[in-house]
């Protein structure tokens, strides 16, 4: 008797589990096609980046786009070296100019093909007083990644500082030509662009 009730449940339940739906088709009709899950969209690129920048509607838009790219430059590869970066953040803090110099030299010849490693150089430079020294890391920060708008700035400002007025214009002018909401940069263009170009007559 007990074999037979056994056996009736579990004919019950094998009947039961052919009728129910498979995982995941549940509540689709016969015939519809498997939904798939979207996947989500890639980040975009640095160039893509760069094109919504430059073309860019309104000062909000255009913050947020380069604060994207920012987070792009910043990123050197190197666990090491972001580590030293950091420190060096934290001696500039501090106001400890010869230790952020020298934990930037090591970031550098760790890493020196990371053009945000010589903007970040050209900084303690500068606040040491070393316009040359800024000014050489600037360029080569440059020659790395032409569209560091951000140091197209700050090169600018030293040679405005060194009252090289064609050189900070034409350094202004390009970081305007990357980020052309850049409002430093666009009073700067409009107050420099008098005395380098001429004024109209």
């Amino acid at each position: 008797m007990l074999r037979s009730v056994v056996s009736g449940l579990l004919a019950a339940l094998i009947a039961g589990h052919a009728l129910a739906a498979p995982p995941g088709l549940a509540g689709r009709s016969e015939g519809e096609p498997p939904t798939e899950r979207k996947k989500p969209a890639p980040p975009a690129s640095l160039d893509e980046l760069f094109g919504r920048l430059r073309e860019a509607e309104d000062d909000e838009e255009a913050k947020g786009i380069a604060k994207l790219i920012e987070r792009r430059l910043d990123r050197s590869g190197s666990a090491t070296a972001d580590l030293l970066t950091d420190r060096a953040r934290q001696a500039m803090s501090a106001k400890d100019f010869a230790l952020a110099a020298e934990l930037m030299d090591r970031v550098t010849a760790l890493e020196p093909a990371w053009s945000e490693g010589w903007n970040r150089r050209a900084t303690v430079f500068w606040l040491l007083s070393d316009k040359q020294g800024a000014v050489a890391d600037l360029q080569r920060a440059l020659v790395l990644e032409p569209r560091h708008f951000e140091a197209w700035a700050a090169l600018g400002r030293i040679y405005l500082s060194m009252d090289d007025k064609t050189r900070a214009l034409s350094a202004f002018r390009r970081a305007a030509a990357l980020y052309p909401r850049m409002a430093k940069v666009k009073d700067a263009i409009d107050r420099l662009a008098p005395d380098v170009d001429g004024r109209d007559l």
